[in-house]
């Protein structure tokens, strides 16, 4: 499958969570991903302009891109995993580990918000909360960096030869 075969197959099976999906199919279309986004953001920059005190800028088409093709890369990946004999939902532990460390920060900041009001010495407080927060992060970005290299070396795993559990190879 080439780079265009890949793009119109992916776009063509925008809400296809079922079946298999090779890996020129979803490579090519990440490559596409990366590629126009790249562009688009440089499109967006000659348009829309830069601030040069952040060199930050207004990113109007690469957003509504990235929006646009959120859907069909989830799918493509959930089809590439069942291609290596994988659940395809696999492919939300990254985002999960992020929503459970975000919930966890801002539960240790409730708690330690709530602690501060019943001690008389509040100061007291901030190392052990910001020893705790900063472990937590530390631990959650190393969870995060072994699960995302773990996606990408069951993203780029060989095809399992002939039928499996979600049907035949694509």
């Amino acid at each position: 499958m080439g780079f265009s075969d890949a793009i119109r197959t992916c776009f063509r099976k925008y809400l296809v969570f079922s079946g298999r999906a090779t890996r020129p199919e979803y490579w090519w279309f990440a490559l596409f991903i990366i590629l126009t986004s790249a562009i688009l953001a440089f499109v967006d920059n000659l348009l829309f302009g830069s601030n040069p005190e952040t060199s930050e800028g207004t990113r109007v088409l690469s957003s509504v891109f990235q929006l646009g093709v959120v859907i069909p890369m989830l799918a493509a990946g959930w089809r590439r995993l069942h291609d290596t004999g994988r659940p395809g939902w696999y492919l939300l532990l990254p985002l999960a580990l992020s929503i459970v460390t975000m919930v966890m920060l801002l539960t240790g900041v409730v708690a330690f918000s709530v602690l501060e009001q019943g001690v008389d010495d509040p100061e007291a407080l901030r190392g052990p909360a910001a020893l705790l927060g900063g472990t937590g992060i530390m631990v959650a970005s190393i969870l995060q960096l072994i699960l995302s290299a773990l996606m990408i070396w069951w993203l780029t795993r060989p095809s399992e030869s002939g039928t499996n559990e979600y049907g035949p190879p694509a």
